[in-house]
């Protein structure tokens, strides 16, 4: 089974194709996306590249974990699972009716 990575502190001018071949090094990479706003197509600073095998997942991230790349030090760790869009982690809950 695959595995995801969450690399952060991107350079804003990096793009998919560069933070894949950062990767390739280490393992089968299924996909490398570095994230954008939707509405002015700018980078947001951080991208997210999948493994085909967990075992190179790690190693990758023990690798590159600190490694500057385009004068940036990057911050590698396992992605976490995304939240659905309907999910909240606290304050006020959509169903909540308004008093306006």
């Amino acid at each position: 089974m695959g595995k995801k990575l969450y690399v952060g502190n991107l350079s804003f001018n990096t793009t998919d194709q560069e933070l894949e071949e950062m990767f390739t090094e280490y393992g089968k990479v299924i996909s490398a996306t570095v994230i954008k706003d939707q509405y002015t197509n700018k980078s947001k600073g951080f991208g997210f590249v999948e493994f085909d095998q967990e075992a190179d997942a790690k190693k990758a991230k023990d690798a590159v974990d600190g490694k500057e790349f385009n004068g940036r030090s990057l911050r590698v760790d396992e992605a976490k699972e995304q939240r659905s869009r309907g999910e909240r982690s606290g304050g006020y809950s959509s169903n909540r009716r308004s008093r306006y």
